[in-house]
């Protein structure tokens, strides 16, 4: 088990729901979501409850809510959860990234480097716009995502623009990502980590690295990281993963947790996890922080299908439902400001809720590398709340 710490008990259930009117009632709140398995890890509950809201905020979470609602939800048979926080996105490369995975239950969202400072006002202008709290993280290659590398050209990972852009969208970006695979940066990693550090110091932001088939050791990457960094695709396979040949963790993985590095899942499509390697280091207990989908408007055709889907596929390798939920909301919730105060439905917190349902069965779940292992329990999405509101499913 990791230092953040996952939460446990037990409850029951799954199945579907409908939204009535309760204009007969006495209306005492604007929406009430009834009979549902409730799990909030920050909360340590996990049981039978009603969840009241009203306006936009969590307004009591009880076993029998007596009161009446203009709205009411039955969620019995059905997981109601903190909203998610995805990390580790690209739902800012469209306009309908953000209402995508909204329906997924995700009420948060980071757009991990899509644009570096050439274009970040496209991903800027999406985020501002975007229903739920997005944010973006700048790619320390000027360019962005490029076919042929982000920063092969040293040249792009250009300090000086890297820091014009930040100043210029600071309500937006909230980080910067350095992609460190060799393929993006041909001989370079170190240098561009050590630029990309630099400018986010000075700004007092995290920096997030891709990790895995880098030119350089982790090591000397890991040695480059400050206290709520994010080491995203953290089961990315050899060369340079964090476990050595032996699959043990390396120690400067371990001294990198110490000191306050955050390792993310960072799912993805290519090159990122590997069920080999999942499997030792999850035996070792160093489960991840935060789970994270690497998601764009492909990944529903893809091994990533949706956030749930991506936090089901740890079931099978020692995890609870209670700790995935874990790495979803609260955990997630600590890895950047703008999401302090979510990840909960403690009272006077904003009602943001995903409800979800957990089905029992037999499961296929996928690696990067076409490599399958089977599960008996997936989880899927079923409704989001949105700051007090429900979300239209299509």
């Amino acid at each position: 088990m990791n230092r953040r710490e996952f939460l446990y008990t037990a409850a029951a259930g799954t199945l579907a729901a409908h939204v009535t009117p309760a204009a007969a009632q006495a209306t005492n709140y604007d929406l009430i979501i009834r009979g549902g398995r409730v799990i909030d890890p920050s909360l340590r509950l996990d049981g039978i409850r009603d969840v009241a809201i009203n306006g936009a905020r969590i307004a009591a979470v009880d076993a029998h809510i007596a009161a009446g609602a203009t709205e009411t939800i039955n969620a019995a048979g059905r997981l109601v959860v903190p909203g998610l926080i995805d990390i580790h996105t690209h739902a800012a490369r469209t306009v309908e990234g953000p209402a995508l995975v909204l329906a997924d239950g995700v009420t948060g969202w980071i757009d991990a480097g899509s644009q570096g400072a050439d274009g970040i006002a496209g991903p800027a202008v999406i985020a501002r716009a975007s229903p739920q709290q997005g944010r973006v993280l700048i790619n320390v290659g000027r360019g962005g995502i490029l076919p042929d590398g982000d920063t092969v050209d040293i040249a792009r990972a250009d300090v000086g623009a890297l820091r014009d852009a930040i100043a210029k969208h600071r309500d937006v970006i909230v980080g910067v990502k350095a992609r460190l695979s060799r393929e993006n940066t041909g001989e370079n990693d170190d240098e561009v980590l050590r630029r990309a550090q630099e400018v986010a110091t000075a700004a007092n932001l995290p920096v997030m690295i891709h990790m895995g088939q880098s030119r350089s050791p982790l090591p000397r990457l890991l040695d480059r990281l400050k206290p709520g960094d994010i080491v995203t695709h953290m089961f990315a396979p050899p060369p340079n993963s964090i476990i050595d040949e032996s699959g043990r963790i390396l120690p400067e993985v371990l001294a990198a947790r110490r000191r306050g590095v955050w390792f993310d899942v960072g799912n993805g499509q290519n090159g990122h996890i590997r069920w080999d390697v999942v499997q030792p280091i999850m035996r070792a207990g160093f489960w991840p922080d935060t789970f994270s989908t690497d998601w764009n408007v492909n990944s529903p055709k893809t091994g990533v299908i949706d956030f749930p889907n991506c936090m089901s596929k740890f079931f099978g390798f020692g995890m609870s439902v209670s700790d995935a939920i874990s790495c979803a909301t609260v955990n997630a919730a600590r890895t950047f400001a703008v999401f302090r105060d979510r990840g909960t439905l403690n009272v006077g917190a904003v009602a943001d809720i995903a409800l979800l349902e957990l089905r029992e069965g037999h499961f296929e779940f996928l690696d990067n590398y076409k490599n399958t292992i089977q599960g008996r329990q997936r989880l899927f999405p079923s409704g989001t709340i949105l700051a007090g509101k429900r979300v239209p499913r299509a």
